[in-house]
């Protein structure tokens, strides 16, 4: 294989893998489980699950219809609510059901104005988008009452719930059951919730803990395959992710797990439930149409309790509600033993490289005091690290730069007989002892870095709204500037394809510069489709996150004063 087609092959690889991840989207769907849940308006419908025993354990309740065509403040009004007040998040829970209803994150806002709205994690029913946490207990014999979404508690005061002050509520069934639920919460996102039932009858009873999220309607997701967004969960410590689209087609995900966690992440933010550790508990991920709507449910089972006359069970929960913050993350499963609760972040494939990445940024930004100066340092730190395979690279790419006059001339001589011109330029190759692979494989070498890097840029909330100089405000979204506006001269709203910023033709630039420095290709039609690269990475680019944007202008300038030197260098012994 000549030094054309490697070249070519690497560079081609690298467009490959970018728009791979970029817009394909293998399933990955787990083995189907049929659902046997019953939907009726009213009270929650408790079908047993398939194939389940006579006297085991029932299905968890599935959440019932909600009123439609109310606002998000009408919804709330409709029900008592005792107030959350944190740090980090407001919010409320409702006394008619109990649930955890109504978040907002107090430090993050909808847009870089400061003004702007918080950003709202979870709605009551009869709100545009419900999206709730729920706990209780399930019956094994299907007919002793227990709380419901339709019970209503009391507080044993008016609240707030805040890291210093846990709210207590208490339903009576009327029949001998006293229920008593404990909410606590931290400074930052994680909940307790302790549930204890107390038998003040004549009789035992047999009641299964649950905990659920609920979530009606599918969200707009990035459609991305570099990024899940959608139920996930660690079970028996292994990762299990399901997209939306999944999840609708298998209708039932259902795994049995000693600890773990399970829950539903968006980008940037995540609900989680995380049972006791050392407990086995079953975990589902199931969807449901109800009212032509969409419904998403994660939820666990316990294994029955039994409370005998004059007795008490307990069961308890956590419940996180919030941002993913690899540190607050780490520190969570290092305080409460959550079984790798990092994986919550979408490191990807590069693992291994990616959160030590995400580790030495934060590093530089709190060094620098700019996410933008710490890409930048980040890059030189990375170029440093690479520096002895570029290297190499760079030094091959001189030589073989130096060869092409000569390579022509094998072309001109024996363009009619390719066994021959192989043969004439496989002995030009030896006697000038030149590789022509080993410019290549560098390359290939440092695409896994390129791309664990990228993944950190686009999955990390510290990207979030994170200011640059001049006009880039935030680095997680594109360059808002645009030459088919003039920059915003020009009162047009254009498509998506016609978006063109200043970093990206930067960026651009930067490639087509560094291109001239390699060895062109021999072959005019491969020379023809490596000129057009410089502008298809442009315009791809051009909706990408501008740290990325940035990072990779920023990257090809080092690369550009490294190889002029390596080439200037050989010039100067030939």
């Amino acid at each position: 294989m000549n030094d054309q087609r490697n070249l070519f092959l690497a560079i081609a690889i690298s467009v490959a893998i970018m728009v791979g991840w970029q817009y394909f989207q293998p399933a990955k769907p787990p083995a189907p489980v049929a659902q046997q849940a019953a939907q009726q308006s009213g009270a929650p419908a408790t079908a047993p699950t398939p194939g389940t025993p006579q006297g085991a354990a029932p299905g968890i309740p599935t959440a019932t219809a909600a009123a439609k065509g109310e606002s998000r403040t009408a919804a709330l009004e409709k029900s008592r609510r005792i107030a959350i007040e944190t740090p980090s998040l407001h919010g409320s829970i409702a006394l008619l059901g109990a649930r955890v209803d109504d978040l907002t994150l107090a430090k993050y806002r909808e847009t870089t104005d400061p003004k702007s709205a918080e950003i709202t994690l979870l709605s009551p029913t009869g709100a545009p988008e419900p999206y709730w946490a729920e706990f209780g207990w399930v019956p094994t014999d299907g007919t002793t009452k227990v709380p419901g979404p339709d019970s209503l508690w009391a507080a044993q005061s008016t609240g707030p719930l805040t890291p210093a002050a846990p709210l207590v509520l208490t339903w009576d069934n009327g029949d001998g059951l006293r229920f008593v639920r404990t909410y606590t919460i931290d400074d930052k996102y994680m909940f307790g919730v302790s549930q204890r039932v107390e038998n003040y009858g004549g009789k035992a009873v047999s009641l299964h803990p649950f905990a659920l999220l609920a979530r009606t309607g599918t969200p707009a997701v990035a459609g991305m395959y570099i990024l899940h967004e959608g139920p996930l969960g660690v079970f028996d410590r292994t990762l299990k992710e399901m997209k939306y689209e999944d999840l609708k087609k298998d209708g039932t995900f259902r795994q049995k797990s000693d600890g773990g966690w399970a829950g539903i992440t968006d980008k940037y933010w995540l609900t989680a439930l995380v049972p006791p550790a050392k407990t086995e508990m079953t975990g589902r991920f199931v969807h449901q149409r109800v009212d032509n709507t969409d419904r998403y449910q994660v939820d666990y089972l316990g294994s029955a309790r039994i409370i005998d006359a004059g007795k008490s069970e307990e069961a308890s929960f956590h419940l996180f509600a919030g941002v993913k913050q690899v540190a607050q993350l780490d520190a969570y499963t290092d305080k409460l033993g959550v079984d790798r609760f990092d994986l919550a972040i979408d490191f990807g494939w590069f693992y291994f490289l990616t959160k030590p990445f995400f580790y030495l940024l934060q590093m530089l930004h709190d060094a620098l005091g700019n996410m933008g100066l710490a890409i930048l340092a980040l890059t030189v730190v990375l170029k440093l690290a690479m520096f002895p395979l570029a290297n190499k690279s760079y030094v091959a790419m001189s030589k073989m730069k130096k060869l092409q006059p000569q390579i022509k001339s094998l072309q001109g001589r024996f363009g009619d007989d390719k066994m021959r011109l192989q043969q004439e330029m496989m002995a030009l190759y030896k006697s000038e002892k030149v590789n022509p692979v080993s410019g290549c494989l560098p390359i290939m070498v440092q695409i896994p870095v390129f791309f664990a890097l990228y993944k950190v840029l686009f999955v990390t909330i510290e990207m979030r709204h994170a200011p640059f100089y001049g006009w880039i405000h935030d680095l997680s979204a594109q360059d808002p500037t645009n030459i088919f506006t003039l920059f915003g001269m020009i009162p047009w709203d254009p498509p998506a394809m016609f978006h063109l910023g200043v970093w990206p033709l930067i960026m651009g630039v930067t490639m087509w510069l560094q291109q001239k420095l390699n060895p062109q290709p021999t072959d005019p039609i491969q020379a023809k489709m490596m000129s057009f690269l410089p502008i298809i990475f442009t315009f791809l680019l051009s909706n990408f996150a501008s740290g990325l944007v940035i990072y990779w202008a920023w990257s090809n300038s080092l690369s550009i004063l490294q190889q002029w030197v390596i080439m200037r260098k050989a010039e100067s012994q030939s």
